[in-house]
């Protein structure tokens, strides 16, 4: 199970009670697999939200997650709390116990699937039993007249969705079910602008969504912001965070940085979008001041402004076309009011002119959705009834509905590569479009992180092989959206995001060559003297000064750093260098390879994840390099001892590079040592047989031997002579 039932209905139940008015704000949940227990679970979840949600915000309760609430360890009885306050809190605490055993139960009774499926409450078999061929389905369970909560409130709108599903249709993962949101969203409460976060990953701070707004709403520069990103970050990581877990040089350097340019990028949760960004519009065009006049001026130099003029209107033509066929298509708003209660669907409207059949094209069949897409403010318009909104909703994430349309192309999530956040992100860019990098003093949204190394390791290569699939498409920001509005340094930076996986082969290379000079008793760089070994070893520190600088003044510890510089050396030689072979395999012979994962038993305690150890082939590669450079040092060392004092010297430098490797893969061991200080029997095995067939390798192509024999040279003593 991905996403525990418990986990997300913690994420919804934050969401519910946002501190933001209630009769703007709407959950949606996509169920991508139609579980039967995830439906149930929101039904639990919605009853139990009509007393923790008046709780919440009666107290200004932080955070707004029941789970992570009461886990804090606060002593509220020692700052004289109101008594009423205490009494409430644990009555509370008492119905989310009550209500963690029901979703509990749930999970208990979903483990053991009947012979003819499962059956709802009305006796009819569930519609999702075949999770690979069901139909669409959209249940309301709050917002609706009637549903308040125990104190008579308003609550949110929590909406389930799960898309229509069939054989032989390309559904696009987490893009396409992003995409079925957005259009079933904007039949159904249609707001401007929509949050997106994963399921585990809830909102920390209640106000976030208002420091949000701030942004998007600002008079001057709020109309080009297609979307606010929050840094992510997590709970349960150990003190150390051994596999860079947090990832704080890039959300709190990288991500500042990219802000003074053009935008940070989007990471695919923890961010406010825009509508109409995502619709695939062009920023709005910045309004120039009219041009001022003055009667003193020659009547020439009139003519040859008026001339300039002119020419400056003819190149705007394509600009002013866009404007107008935008103009006449808000004109089909009126499609609408056709639609009475009880008909069915918006199957009798018919395109009345072009612009109608152009905008089809482009969002799909549905004329309700189309006419959603032209409110500049959202909304859904009155005298509408919610059964013909619902029967629309349902049409509009059908599996055919994007057939022959822009979605994933030019509107909604871009498809194309599973990191389909890097490539939304830069498709609103090009657009023109500028996002937002909002750090609140209270971290926004926290998520769980894989705190194992095999699962970080294959999250990573996730990542990895995303940004593989982006280098290979039409969307490589190398070669693409020149003319557009992405500026210069935003592309760097998205050049950057999808080469990082290359690095890998100079990296491996990097990780060998110490353990081959150890080994050979050779050295790779030409011997130089010690005034030049001094230069070259105060560049090397002038180097890691100048980082480690830099991170302190953006406020990240050496700590920090140092796991960053380690993980990127672990995740380069494993998931970074699957990745890039992965991805040539598929663009190049369109052969899928998948590197999965197997459970393995885990310790008890607070951090037993992190000593859970799951066998996967990622682990290979850095496992080879560590056995083959500690070789290399035992190997150096015990050769300087037989040779004596004067072997010393060149063997210090060799062993600098060795020991720079092994210490940067030193988590990598600690990670496979484990608990049980014990190393995987197979790994073990493996590695050390992909190292000796590198050995035999390298004596057979050993390239500090002659290929034509051993080179004989004159001693000079004559032998004769005696």
């Amino acid at each position: 199970m991905k996403e525990p039932p418990l986990i997300t209905a913690n994420t919804v139940l934050s969401i519910l009670a946002v501190d933001y008015p209630v009769d703007k704000v709407a959950c949606y949940v996509s169920d991508d697999g139609a579980a039967m227990l995830t439906f149930e679970a929101l039904s639990e979840t919605s009853e139990f939200a009509r007393r923790w949600v008046p709780f919440c915000k009666k107290y200004n309760i932080e955070p707004r997650a029941p789970e992570w609430y009461f886990g804090q360890k606060i002593d509220y009885l020692k700052n004289k709390v109101h008594p009423a306050f205490v009494r409430e809190r644990r009555a509370m605490k008492r119905d989310y116990e009550e209500f963690k055993v029901r979703i509990n139960s749930l999970v208990a009774t979903a483990q053991k699937v009947p012979e003819d499926g499962w059956t709802m409450q009305d006796g009819t078999p569930w519609p999702g039993n075949n999770v690979r061929d069901h139909p669409g389905m959209i249940q309301v369970f709050l917002g609706q007249d009637g549903v308040r909560d125990i104190e008579g409130n308003e609550l949110p709108r929590l909406v389930y969705v799960s898309r229509e599903k069939r054989p032989g249709f390309d559904h696009h993962k987490k893009a396409g079910a992003m995409n079925a949101l957005v259009r079933a969203s904007a039949i159904i409460s249609n707001a401007p602008f929509l949050l997106n976060v994963d399921c585990d990953h809830y909102i920390n701070n209640s106000k976030a969504l208002r420091e949000a707004m701030c942004f998007m709403m600002d008079p001057q520069a709020g109309k080009k912001i297609c979307y606010v990103q929050f840094p992510q970050r997590f709970d349960g990581i150990d003190r150390h965070d051994r596999y860079s877990n947090r990832n704080v040089v890039f959300f709190d350097i990288n991500m500042k940085g990219l802000d003074g340019i053009q935008g940070p990028i989007y990471v695919g949760t923890g961010c406010v979008f825009r509508r109409v960004a995502l619709y695939g519009y062009d920023a709005p065009a910045k309004k120039k001041p009219p041009s001022k006049t003055c009667n003193c001026w020659p009547k020439w130099c009139c003519c040859l402004c008026c001339f300039g003029s002119r020419k400056k209107k003819n190149g705007n033509t394509k600009e002013k076309k866009k404007k107008v066929k935008h103009s006449e298509a808000s004109k089909q708003i009126h499609a609408l009011e056709n639609i009475e209660a009880g008909n069915e669907g918006s199957n009798n409207l018919k395109p009345s002119n072009m612009s109608q059949t152009k905008l089809e094209k482009r969002f799909g069949q549905s004329p309700v959705f189309i006419a959603a897409t032209l409110l500049e403010n959202g909304g859904v318009p009155h005298g509408i009834s919610p059964a013909s909104l619902l029967k629309e909703a349902i049409q509009v994430i059908s599996c055919g509905y994007e057939d022959k349309t822009e979605w994933g192309k030019e509107v909604g999530w871009i498809y194309g590569s599973v990191t389909e956040d890097i490539l939304t992100g830069f498709k609103m860019h090009c657009h023109g479009w500028r996002s937002v990098y909002c750090i609140p003093k209270r971290p926004a949204f926290k998520g769980s992180a894989p705190i194992n190394l095999s699962d970080r390791l294959h999250q990573v290569l996730r990542w990895a092989l995303g940004s593989v699939e982006i280098f290979f498409s039409r969307h490589c920001p190398i070669w693409y959206g020149y003319g557009g509005g992405l500026k210069w340094l935003e592309r760097f930076s998205y050049i950057n995001s999808v080469v990082y996986p290359w690095t890998s082969l100079p990296l491996l290379v990097y990780c060998t060559l110490p353990a081959i000079c150890l080994l050979t008793g050779k050295f790779i760089v030409p011997e130089i003297s010690n005034y030049a070994s001094l230069v070259f070893m105060g560049l090397f520190i002038s180097i890691a000064a100048t980082g480690i600088l830099e991170m302190q003044w953006g406020g990240v510890s050496i700590d920090d750093w140092w796991r960053n510089e380690q993980f990127w050396v672990i995740g380069g030689v494993s998931s970074h260098l699957f990745a890039l072979f992965q991805g040539l395999l598929k663009v190049l012979a369109g052969v899928n390879t998948n590197f999965t994962v197997t459970s393995k038993a885990a310790d008890d305690g607070e951090f037993s994840e992190l000593y859970l150890f799951k066998w996967t082939s990622l682990l290979i590669p850095p496992t080879t390099l560590l056995i083959i450079n500690i070789v290399g040092v035992i190997v150096g060392v015990s050769d300087a001892i037989n040779n004596g004092y004067d072997s010393w010297g060149p063997l210090f430098g060799r062993l600098f590079f060795a020991l720079w490797v092994i210490i940067h893969l030193y988590p990598f061991l600690k990670g496979l040592l484990g608990k049980q200080d014990r190393m995987p029997t197979i790994i073990l095995v493996w590695s050390i047989l992909l190292a000796s067939i590198l050995t035999l390798m390298w004596v057979r192509i050993n390239p500090f031997v002659s290929r034509d024999g051993p080179v004989l040279e004159i001693c000079g003593l004559k032998c004769d002579e005696s």
